[in-house]
C-alpha cells in the first residue's frame, strides 16, 4: 500500500494476499481445468514436484482465478477472431445432472471447433435457445449459417431474431458440436458431476477457453508444427497476467 498525501492507494494486483508465486497458481489452474483430474489428484502430482498445497487449496485457486485466465483468454481470441468473418456455427445442447434435476449445457461452435459460447439453462424451450444465441452473437457477431439439430426452439428462437433463413439442419451436419462435448464429458466424470447450476456455469466457461487454447489439431499438421504451435500456447499461458 503506497501512501500519497492523505489519500491511500491500494495495490490491484489480485495475488498480493497468497504467498505461491505466480506461476505456481497458473500450474494448478491449467492442471485441474485442463486435464480429467480430481483435487486431490493434482495435490498428489504437484507433490512429486516438490510443491505442497491441499487439495482444498486446488479448489479456492480455480474458483478465484479461473475465470480471471479464462477471461483474458478471451478477450485476445475474441479480438483475433472479430478481423475475419464467422462463416459458420454449430449449435447443441446436452444434458447435465445437478442433484438429480435435468439442466441443459448450450454450446455454440464455429466451423473449425472452436467453443464460442457455453450457456446453462433449465429448460430448453424456445426463451433460453433466445437468450443463449442472443448472448453468442453479442459477443461474436453474426455467422453466414447456423447448423443445429432437430430442436424446435432453435427454429423459433430465429424467426424472431430474424435470421431463420441461415439455419441448416441435417443427421450429421452437427457432429462438430456434438463432438465439441466429450472433453467436457471426460472432465465431468472426474469432478464426480455438478452440485450447482452456477458452478457448472462457471466451469464450463473456463474449461471452453482453457481447451481453445491449447487445442492444436495435432492429427491434422506435423508432429514439428504441432511441438511449435504446443510451445507457443504454453509460453502464452505463462504469460496471462504477468
Amino acid at each position: 500500500m503506497e501512501i500519497r498525501g492523505s489519500r491511500q492507494t491500494r495495490s490491484t494486483n489480485p495475488f498480493r494476499y497468497f504467498d505461491s508465486s505466480l506461476e505456481v497458481i497458473r500450474l494448478v489452474v491449467m492442471m485441474y481445468v485442463r486435464y480429467p483430474l480430481s483435487l486431490r489428484n493434482v495435490e498428489d502430482l504437484l507433490f512429486e514436484r516438490g510443491i505442497d498445497i491441499c487439495y482444498e487449496t486446488v479448489r479456492l485457486w480455480w474458483n478465484r482465478f479461473g475465470q480471471m485466465f479464462a477471461g483474458e483468454i478471451r478477450r485476445k481470441r475474441v479480438q483475433h477472431m472479430r478481423a475475419h468473418t464467422h462463416w459458420k456455427w454449430h449449435l447443441d445442447e446436452v444434458y447435465v445432472k445437478i442433484n438429480g434435476e435435468m439442466h441443459y449445457l448450450w454450446r455454440a461452435v464455429d466451423h473449425e471447433g472452436e467453443v464460442l459460447e457455453s450457456y446453462v439453462t433449465k429448460t430448453r424451450d424456445k426463451a433460453a435457445a433466445l437468450k443463449f444465441i442472443k448472448k453468442a452473437m453479442r459477443r461474436h457477431g453474426q455467422p453466414k449459417k447456423v447448423v443445429t439439430d432437430g430442436l424446435r426452439s432453435y427454429r423459433a428462437a430465429m424467426k424472431e431474431i430474424g435470421n431463420a433463413d441461415r439455419q441448416e439442419t441435417g443427421r450429421w451436419l452437427n457432429n462438430r458440436a456434438e463432438n465439441s462435448h466429450l472433453p467436457f464429458r471426460r472432465r465431468e466424470r472426474a469432478m464426480i458431476r455438478f452440485r450447482r447450476m452456477k458452478t457448472l456455469q462457471k466451469f464450463a466457461a473456463v474449461h471452453a477457453q482453457v481447451h481453445n487454447h491449447f487445442a492444436q489439431e495435432r492429427h491434422l499438421i506435423s508432429r514439428d508444427l504441432y511441438r511449435q504451435r504446443r510451445s507457443a500456447a504454453l509460453a502464452e499461458w505463462r504469460a496471462i497476467m504477468a
